[in-house]
């Protein structure tokens, strides 16, 4: 049984905070690849390190609402799918409000995502993958076809580019998912 650890709940505040007021947000938001492909990871990391922090009695309460993963699967597919716009992008890199949207919403999506994969079973998970990764594809397709810059603070270069490595790690999320799924699924038969 877990007990609440301070530490771990230290070291996810400390990074949320490094992340967000430090000349490192600065640095990961001057260009687009790494505002979204570095900060958008490290922030639901983050998340997921505090969430681990809480005692096993509080996270099997907020569990409830989960049943199967759904709820927080549903979450951080609605919080990817606003955040990855080309407007909030823009608006996260000059408005407080929407940065500190922006940084709830990928830490709380961050905390409820092992545990929300973990309960969900293998057709939850195809669903959410068979969503979230054309999504992904969709957008890095507006990203790379369109010939004008979507936003205001980034170059079309850094547009396209972002636009191309977002298909590769839709693509390769993908074939990691299945080849897992295959691998359990031959090993447990």
């Amino acid at each position: 049984m877990n007990a609440f650890s301070p530490l771990r709940m230290s070291v996810g505040i400390a990074f949320i905070l490094a992340l967000a007021v430090s000349p490192l947000r600065r640095l990961l938001e001057a260009d687009m690849r790494s505002h979204m492909l570095i900060q958008f990871p490290a922030i639901l990391a983050a998340g997921a390190l505090i969430y681990s922090s809480l005692p096993d009695q509080l996270r099997t309460r907020t569990a409830r609402w989960n049943f199967l993963g759904l709820s927080g699967l549903t979450y951080l597919a609605v919080v990817l799918a606003v955040v990855m716009v080309p407007r909030v992008l823009d608006l996260a890199a000059v408005d407080a409000r929407v940065e500190a949207f922006k940084f709830s919403a990928l830490a709380t999506a961050g905390a409820v995502l092992w545990p929300s994969w973990k309960a969900a079973g293998t057709v939850i998970q195809a669903f959410f993958i068979g969503t979230v990764l054309p999504m992904m594809i969709a957008v890095a397709s507006i990203y790379t076809d369109v010939s004008i810059r979507l936003c205001n603070s980034y170059g079309l270069d850094e547009q396209q580019k972002l636009g191309y490595e977002l298909m590769v790690i839709a693509v390769l999320a993908g074939v990691c998912w299945l080849s897992n799924t295959m691998y359990h699924s031959v090993r447990d038969h």
